[in-house]
């Protein structure tokens, strides 16, 4: 398919005003007009109209908790052990949740979803795309993608109604600490084993251990698993970060609500950053510093972010009207797009398969005849490894 006549905002460098982009699964030319050679596939004209690549929500839990239903769809928090590293998003994603196609037919082609934050250390995360199939295994970009870490009242708050541990900050950050050094061990003990294994030294193989073993990747020394970080207030984010660097993680910090007001400091440690919900209420303590000045903050500081909705928080489909916000909050509007786009891509470890308008990417894309910012334009064209989502133009 080729969509030609086009307005051409790649995300990887310069534009390009009247172009067009040939396609199937993946991008395979893009370029000038004056340099197009017709060929014998479908054509769709986008005169006067400007294509974009598919946007990405960094952090969301779509699938987790489905539409529309109560305890029979919520299945994000496995609330009866705070140490669950070994569970896998994509035991939980329900493909066929209404929201999926929401999301798609707002030009949203790609989400980072998984556990909510009840428990100090929740699961692995899955970067997957919103369309293609009723099986999310083949909707799979990255998995494990992460391994979901939270800090703050959401974990004080599940265990404390439960009148178990931990009901404290300091109990969160030292029942992490505790499994992360439990998983180290491990690792050690099963790379003294392997090393050992068939000479005259040989020693027992340790234990098989469920949790360690998913903990195991963060500390891979060629390719590390990151380590995503609920943290809403200062201290919470200062807490994650000190972990972080204690344990040589890999780390991105999500939510980060407090982070203007400590972007001075922060911008000492460069973290990765997911920012969001930015469309929302102080719906409780930790949420008073919110504001949607907040991305432009830590832009000034030179803190490089995405921006999430944290689905169903933000229902996925605003995830455009949420970097609008950043922008009415003092944000460039190009760095606002680069945060839901290529910076999100890149945040996730996912910038070699989307984010921008490349050859060899996959091919999801969103045609606007206006502002996707603008909360009344809603995309012309929507595609999402090249199959057609919707199609206003014919």
């Amino acid at each position: 398919m080729v969509i030609k006549n086009v307005k051409i905002i790649s995300m990887s460098g310069e534009d390009i005003e009247n172009g067009f982009v040939r396609f199937n699964e993946v991008f395979t030319e893009i370029g000038e007009m004056s340099g197009y050679v017709r060929t014998d596939e479908e054509e769709l004209d986008g005169s006067g109209k400007t294509l974009y690549p598919g946007f990405i929500d960094a952090h969301c839990h779509l699938g987790m908790w489905n539409d529309a239903l109560c305890f029979e769809g919520d299945d994000g928090n496995e609330d009866t052990d705070p140490m669950t590293p070994h569970l896998r998003a994509i035991d939980s994603i329900n493909a066929m949740d209404r929201c999926f196609e929401d999301a798609a037919m707002a030009g949203v082609t790609s989400v980072c979803t998984g556990a909510g934050s009840a428990n100090p250390i929740g699961g692995s995360l899955a970067v997957i795309k919103t369309f293609g199939s009723k099986r999310v295994d083949k909707l799979i970009l990255k998995t494990p993608a992460a391994i979901k870490f939270a800090l703050g009242e959401n974990p004080k708050n599940t265990y404390n109604d439960r009148d178990e541990a931990p009901v404290t900050r300091m109990a969160t950050a030292a029942m992490i600490r505790e499994q992360l050094s439990k998983a180290l061990r491990y690792k050690e003990d099963l790379d003294e084993y392997l090393r050992a294994k068939g000479s005259e030294d040989e020693v027992s193989r340790p234990d098989f251990d469920a949790k360690c073993e998913a903990l195991m990747p963060l500390f891979d020394a060629k390719d590390p698993l990151e380590a995503h970080f609920h943290c809403h207030r200062a201290d919470d984010i200062f807490t994650a970060v000190r972990i972080a660097k204690e344990f040589k993680l890999n780390y991105v910090l999500i939510h980060c609500t407090d982070g203007g007001v400590i972007a001075d400091e922060l911008s000492e440690d460069k973290p990765k950053v997911v920012l969001g919900p930015i469309l929302g209420d102080r719906g409780k303590p930790e949420l008073k510093n919110h504001s949607i000045t907040t991305p432009a903050k830590m832009h000034d500081c030179g803190i490089e972010f995405a921006i999430c909705t944290d689905h169903p928080e933000t229902p996925i489909q605003y995830l455009p009207l949420t970097a609008a916000l950043a922008v009415r909050g003092g944000l460039g509007r190009e760095t606002a797009l680069k945060a839901i786009t290529v910076n999100a891509a890149k945040i996730l470890g996912v910038e070699n398969r989307i984010g921008s308008i490349e050859v060899g990417k996959d091919a999801d894309l969103a045609l606007f005849s206006g502002d996707p910012l603008d909360v009344m334009n809603t995309p012309e064209l929507v595609c999402v490894n090249g199959k057609i989502v919707i199609n206003k133009l014919s």
